[in-house]
């Protein structure tokens, strides 16, 4: 394993915690992956601001960058699971102690895995393959179960695949193609693709069922037009009715209808348009905007962006909203020797309260906990 010195915070220039009365007493918790320094971090906000808990390294050879991408906690908030991208020439899904940073374990998966999600149960985890170098071939999606970490499904889908993400009730998977311009859906149940949704061109539509794998390999390997939407997100709703897709080359986000399998609105989004999330009340869809430095909430009864709220730094990445609805954790990358930065948005002020930096090029974000607040 890798070993670095333990880095104190440094909080932001110009950015303090603001404290709401309703959060007075309560720390949030907040696990974010460092992609260029192989560092995991876990970031408290609070009452008294944002700073560095702790943090442990994720690697095996020194000298070697394994790049930690996706990030996710165990429902029962015992474990974190991280891929790893940068493999030689596979990476990695690791299984950590969430208290303690102890690793407990490593699977082998596909070419760069990134975005990881775990069933309600947090006995298997999705992680898409999103093989962003070599030939545009259809790549997949990995299924681990995570008691053993044994990958026992490996599922075809499509260009790179990107944002795992499960509806509430458990049952369908959901990435998305950035070079197929498709949503992949498959079941939990099977481990096999359930449909298929295409979003080139003006007229989108959905298909029932996948194709024949033949004529997807064909497809995926480049015999068809660039890609238009080129989706980087599909975020299921909070119950699980519709699925919200991030076009980050379109600039907007098309909201499907789960049960018609068809297109049901379409709203501009911000420059860059990358990760969703959506508040447990339904409410709000949190957008992260990765070319226009910032975030944006957006109102779901009428689809309208309520705030953008800029960030700090360039190049935004996650965002994870904490269990009562009321901050988002944003993490940005930076630019060159910057470090990468988790940011707090209050989603009740519609503005960035707080900021702790963290490793090199921060991309994974998942939330761990609440707790009483510390000094």
């Amino acid at each position: 394993m890798k070993t670095f010195p333990l880095v104190t915070l440094v909080l932001a220039a110009g950015l303090r915690a603001q404290t709401p009365a309703a959060t007075r007493g309560t720390d949030y918790l907040v696990f974010v992956a460092a992609e260029a320094a192989d560092r995991i971090s876990l970031v408290r906000f609070g009452p008294a601001g944002a700073r560095i808990e702790r943090e442990f390294p994720i690697g095996v050879m020194p000298t070697d960058p394994d790049g930690p991408h996706g990030i996710a906690v165990s429902p029962d908030q015992r474990f974190v699971f991280i891929s790893t991208a940068h493999g030689t020439p596979y990476g990695s899904l690791w299984k950590f102690d969430a208290e303690t940073g102890q690793p407990l374990g490593r699977v082998e998966l596909g070419n760069f895995p990134a975005t990881v999600a775990l069933t309600r149960d947090g006995q298997f985890a999705f992680i898409v393959n999103f093989n962003l170098h070599g030939d545009p071939v259809p790549s997949s999606v990995s299924v681990v179960e995570t008691e053993q970490m044994i990958e026992v499904a490996r599922v075809p889908t499509c260009v790179m695949p990107h944002g795992s993400r499960l509806n509430p009730q458990g049952t369908k998977q959901y990435s998305a193609c950035m070079m197929d311009d498709q949503v992949v859906e498959i079941d939990t149940r099977t481990f096999a693709v359930s449909r298929r949704f295409d979003l080139s061109g003006a007229a989108v539509a959905g298909a029932a069922s996948a194709p024949p794998p033949d004529a997807h390999m064909a497809h995926g390997a480049g015999a068809h037009a660039a890609p238009t939407c080129s989706p980087t997100w599909a975020q299921p709703s909070a119950d699980g009715s519709a699925v919200y897709v991030a076009c980050n080359k379109a600039n907007e986000i098309v909201e499907i209808d789960a049960a018609g399998w068809r297109v049901a609105r379409r709203f501009p989004a911000g420059d860059g348009v990358y990760n969703l999330a959506v508040t447990r009340d339904g409410k709000v869809l949190v957008a992260t905007n990765k070319r226009g430095q910032s975030v944006s909430l957006f109102d779901l009864a009428s689809g309208r962006e309520i705030a953008r709220i800029p960030t700090a730094r360039r190049i935004v990445h996650g965002v994870v909203l904490s269990p009562d609805d009321r901050y988002a954790f944003v993490s940005v990358e930076g630019i060159g020797a910057e470090p990468g930065t988790v940011e707090v948005v209050d989603l009740t002020a519609r503005k960035r309260v707080a900021a702790a930096d963290v490793g090199q090029m921060a991309g994974g974000i998942d939330f761990w906990k609440m707790e009483p607040a510390r000094p």
